[in-house]
């Protein structure tokens, strides 16, 4: 069939980009990377969830209409950016100021996913009011679409389900990685980690909103 060899194509470069965005340290990511430390493998696998589910519905929009919803992307970039810089500074602040709940190896071992089934929600709303991730999907696939032609529906669920995997084969890695060397960290060094990571979200939040302040000001 016609679209076989264009999935073909298209599947690594999905891959690709799902492992791409989940790299860099962004506001949620650190968050992931600290609910894996304080709570295991599948406390880091359930908040990875949320940030693939966000990442998945903003790979389908951009798979579906680069152009049109860029363009609407840009008109209220503002509005995203300061709701998206909010919502970072709240998580910010709620990170430095709870008591780690620092789980146990013995009760990571015990746990299922369905013990931090709400980190899923809470991780999928603030990917998706992250401009970083938001803007940052788009132009990822604003450059990969001069060589990877997206023509049909079934081309952008292939997209969107490749980015998806990436990004749930790094977050399944990185979780058992980090649930192997957890135990190390003490609740003192865990209340330090969580106040070092809230430091850093009410940082990145900050800059965000401050970024519009000043492009308003000029």
């Amino acid at each position: 069939m016609a679209f076989v060899p264009n999935v073909l194509l298209i599947a690594p470069v999905g891959f690709l980009i799902g492992v791409l965005v989940a790299l860099p340290l962004g506001p949620t990511n650190l968050l992931a990377l600290q609910r894996a430390v304080e709570r295991g493998f599948f406390g880091g696998l359930a908040a990875g969830l949320g940030v693939m589910l966000g990442d998945g519905l903003i790979a389908l929009a951009a798979a579906l209409g680069v152009n049109a919803v860029s363009g609407a992307i840009k008109q209220y970039r503002t509005a995203i950016q300061i709701v998206g810089g909010v919502a970072i500074m709240v998580a910010g602040l709620k990170l430095y100021f709870t008591k780690p709940t620092f789980t146990s190896a013995h009760d990571a071992e015990r746990a299922t996913l369905s013990d931090y089934i709400w980190d899923i929600p809470q991780l999928f709303l603030l990917t998706l009011t992250n401009p970083g991730a938001v803007l940052g999907l788009f132009a990822i696939f604003s450059g990969v679409s001069s060589f990877v032609e997206v023509e049909s529906h079934f081309d952008a669920l292939a997209m969107v389900a490749s980015v998806m995997g990436g990004s749930f084969t790094y977050w399944l890695i990185v979780s058992r990685l980090i649930s192997g060397i957890r135990h190390i960290i003490d609740e003192e060094r865990m209340s330090r980690i969580n106040q070092i990571a809230g430091l850093v979200l009410l940082g990145l939040g900050s800059l965000l909103i401050g970024e519009m302040g000043i492009k308003r000001i000029r």
